[in-house]
């Protein structure tokens, strides 16, 4: 079943209850239906989630019928996590609407982002720790290299080793800073690939989502042996 509101997208299971719930944010200048065939991908290996696609807020400041989580004009990485913080509050609502509309738990939930949407979804993950169970970042950066990690919420970043817009270095330089502070993260890097998701990306996507045991549940289980 596939519902529409403005530009937003909901691809909704066949039966209820919601199982789980992916929460897809696009791109920079781009639309929720550049991430369907994400979606499609995902909701064969898990048929009885639900899958938002929203539009970001604002029309693209290049122009068409595009749009952005945050402004680019002259975006430095001074101002860049004021912009983010500014929306934040928004996506969080919408977020934790979409857990309540459909009775799903925070970690049952996957934010996935791709490029400006990963920028989103991971500082999402910093700043709404346990907002959800899962981070996905395709092609993505934090606005600013994180001051503590998520001790809830597992980020998983994917980029492509050729991606000319946001370079591998971004995601490379996350994870450092995840593991020395003791974050629950992973990075999957595909050769050749650039600034995109492709079918390699998608599919460590779902490897990480299917066998990655969260860091917490391992110390759970370590604090009871």
């Amino acid at each position: 079943m596939t519902e529409k509101t403005s530009q937003s997208i909901e691809l909704l299971p066949e039966a209820m209850p919601v199982k789980q719930l992916f929460i897809l944010l696009h791109g920079v200048g781009s639309k929720p239906s550049d991430l369907v065939p994400l979606a499609n991908y995902l909701k064969e290996v898990f048929p009885g989630a639900a899958f938002l696609l929203p539009e970001g807020p604002h029309p693209f400041d290049g122009g068409g019928n595009g749009r952005q989580w945050f402004s680019i004009n002259s975006v430095t990485d001074e101002n860049r996590v004021a912009r983010v913080n500014e929306v934040m509050p928004d996506l969080h609502a919408l977020v934790k609407q979409a857990q309540d509309r459909f009775s799903v738990l925070q970690s049952d939930t996957a934010l996935i982002g791709f490029s400006q949407g990963a920028i989103m979804a991971l500082e999402f993950g910093i700043a709404h720790d346990g907002g959800v169970g899962r981070v996905l970042a395709f092609s993505g950066r934090f606005a600013r290299l994180p001051d503590k990690a998520p001790e809830l919420t597992t980020l998983h970043l994917l980029h492509g080793q050729s991606d000319p817009v946001i370079p591998v270095a971004y995601a490379e330089a996350a994870i450092a800073r995840l593991k020395e502070l003791g974050g629950d993260a992973t990075l999957d890097i595909a050769p050749s690939v650039g600034h995109e998701i492709n079918a390699a990306l998608a599919d460590h996507a779902i490897r990480r989502l299917q066998t990655h045991i969260p860091l917490r549940s391992w110390k759970k289980a370590m604090d009871g042996a």
